[in-house]
């Protein structure tokens, strides 16, 4: 009995050998749980052939249809990879393709490309307003503005640099601009300063773990009190939490009740909030911006604001550097506006496409680097800015730029 007893682990760990064995590049677990190849991606999708039968036969498609397909497919959309494919995330995609064709369509003529352009912040928006009211994250901003960055020095190599007006001494320093704003973006996208539960490990938050506990933060219930953003700074406990007094002050100093968030199952320092995008509360919490996809907190304020100054230097120089080679006998300011015969040559209409289209978003960078020394010279965040508009507590001043919070300084 002994020998059988022992024998009897031995079989089963052989039979579970199988399922051991680590995966080629193009295999992957799906979303079920089932071992899949990357060759199967087109295969049995029962949605997607419901789908396009009622697309046929002129049938509407249900909404929750159309979200198991994009499921499937954002499950199903991956790369061969060491150690099993990895899945590559759909908002990265439309920029790597829309972009070019977008810029180079503008460039064949004036009313297209004034179409375009208004046109592309137009869809920006739109989309931003669409998750951002979902709360959802999305890699779309990200993508758009590095694919932006890469795409514009690609542009500027290929029809600005031959030209022979640009030498090395100004090209290099153009260079080491975008690497600056490369620099930048990546220490912004480092925690901006999360909080940790005391009770759990000490470990530091690493990517997977927040991504964890982003995917958990939409199971919850909708309409939970602390996800509401529009309650009081001085009173972030809504009503519903003082029902569990004894789990809340457990740990924790009495005072400190009204700074607790259920969510995380921790008392807030002061000025700290839950972000609902990321499903984490971050100290001293300026805003979630969709550019790095990332908030914006304590630790990261500082490179933010970094990266800003960097993109809009480098941006402006660009500009100007790509103005004075295809309008060279008008000043900077006078090419934006008026560029006789630029539509004339394929090459320089497209470099003055490029450079609406560098204007367009350096403005808007323009404007949130302004509110951001604002609110930085006030001492109050943009969490606080926009709670203090919401309460009616605050009034704009300075044509809605400067905000006065009516709070007392920190």
């Amino acid at each position: 009995t002994t020998q059988k007893g022992t024998m009897k682990p031995v079989k089963k760990t052989k039979a579970e050998e199988p399922e051991l064995e680590p995966l080629c590049c193009c295999e992957y677990i799906d979303r079920n749980g089932e071992k899949n190849h990357v060759a199967a991606c087109l295969c049995d999708c029962q949605d997607l052939d419901e789908g396009c039968d009622r697309w046929i036969t002129c049938k509407s498609v249900q909404p929750e249809t159309c979200e198991k397909i994009m499921d499937t497919i954002s499950d199903r959309l991956r790369i061969p990879w060491l150690r099993g494919a990895k899945k590559v995330n759909i908002s990265i995609l439309p920029p790597l393709f829309l972009l070019p064709v977008f810029l180079r369509v503008a460039s064949w003529h004036f009313l297209l490309g004034v179409v375009v352009l208004t046109s592309l912040p137009v869809l920006a928006l739109w989309y931003y307003y669409l998750t951002h009211r979902r709360k959802e994250q999305t890699l779309f901003f990200l993508s758009l503005g590095l694919f932006s960055l890469g795409y514009m020095y690609y542009v500027f190599l290929q029809e600005v640099v031959p030209k022979g007006r640009v030498g090395p001494t100004r090209l290099a320093l153009l260079t080491c601009g975008l690497l600056l704003i490369l620099y930048a973006l990546y220490r912004a996208k480092k925690n901006p300063g999360y909080l940790r539960n005391p009770a759990h490990n000490d470990r530091a938050l690493s990517g997977s773990q927040v991504e964890c506990l982003n995917r958990k933060g939409p199971e919850k219930p909708k309409g939970f009190p602390s996800a509401d953003l529009s309650g009081g700074l001085n009173n972030r406990a809504p009503k519903d939490e003082t029902k569990d007094s004894p789990r809340t002050s457990a740990g924790s100093p009495a005072k400190g009740k009204d700074d607790w968030c259920a969510k995380c199952q921790l008392v807030r320092p002061a000025r700290a909030w839950h972000c609902r995008i990321c499903g984490i509360c971050v100290r001293r919490m300026d805003h979630h911006c969709v550019w790095i996809n990332s908030c914006v907190g304590e630790s990261n304020h500082q490179a933010f604001i970094l990266a800003l100054l960097v993109f809009l230097l480098t941006s402006v120089y660009g500009i100007t550097l790509t103005l004075d080679t295809i309008c060279t006998d008008r000043s900077v300011f006078t090419a934006l506006f008026y560029c006789p015969g630029v539509y004339a040559n394929y090459s320089s209409a497209l470099c003055f496409t490029c450079v609406w289209y560098s204007v367009i978003i350096t403005g808007s960078m323009a404007y949130i680097f302004l509110i951001q020394l604002i609110n930085i010279s006030y001492n109050v965040t943009e969490r606080e800015v926009q709670q203090a508009l919401r309460q009616k507590t605050g009034r704009r001043l300075l044509c809605g730029l400067i905000v006065d919070t009516g709070l007392p300084a920190w």
